[in-house]
């Protein structure tokens, strides 16, 4: 399958190789990201001036930008921890962001015909799934931005029947973002977008507003 792809935040490890995946297929990739091109997804003109400059439409459309914790910081391991500055830059980066961007995503799909847009959360941000506790910052800003896909999802079936509207879970990824967390299973950057595009391109309308991991399995909200 291939056709015109946006990739928002193609400048970190998966998002890059989500680019590269969907280039090497044939898609036609429009990549923006905030080294390469200024974009700010924490920054509501920023976004909307990005967004505005492109045409449509895209058949895929991925979120990829994403923190653990602000620089010089970790996540939490205790109420102790919880810092309102930081929890407030995660919930901007992993949340907010992507609903600014959701905003505009649905001018950019096709009226009809087949597209999908992914945005990546996290397995931790499952609220059923959370048997560990810590990390409340990174876990409260994937689900906030699980139940932004979910209601975005409602929304846009509405006009856009034919397109699917997901939150996808990448699984722990050999990048900057996981490195000090070496007892963690990973793959690669490229497997782990090998795997996310393998779970799209199997998508159908009837499964949007889902949450999936990178295996295609539904994770409880």
């Amino acid at each position: 399958m291939t056709g015109r792809a946006l990739v928002i935040g193609a400048s970190g490890g998966i998002g890059a190789a989500l680019a590269a995946a969907l280039d090497a297929r044939g898609d036609a990739v429009t990549a923006l990201s905030r080294s390469g091109d200024g974009f700010d997804i924490t920054d509501p003109h920023s976004v909307s001036t990005h967004m505005a400059a492109l045409e449509g439409p895209f058949d895929t459309i991925l979120i990829a930008s994403g923190i653990l914790s602000p620089k010089d910081s970790r996540p939490e391991k205790s109420l102790a921890e919880i810092d309102a500055e930081t929890m407030a830059q995660v919930m901007a980066v992993n949340a907010i962001g992507p609903a600014l961007v959701l905003a505009q995503v649905p001018r950019l799909l096709p009226r009809r015909g087949r597209a999908v847009a992914g945005v990546l959360t996290a397995r931790v941000g499952s609220i059923g799934d959370n048997g560990l506790g810590g990390w409340y910052s990174y876990r409260a800003s994937k689900a906030a931005a699980n139940q932004i896909v979910r209601t975005a999802a409602i929304e846009i079936a509405r006009k856009y029947p034919d397109a699917a509207v997901v939150a996808l879970h990448p699984g722990t990824v050999e990048t900057d973002f996981t490195r000090n967390y070496p007892a963690h299973r990973k793959v690669s950057p490229s497997q782990a977008a090998e795997n996310l595009l393998h779970v799209l391109d199997s998508l159908t309308p009837a499964q949007t507003g889902q949450f999936f991991d990178y295996a295609g399995e539904v994770i409880p909200w």
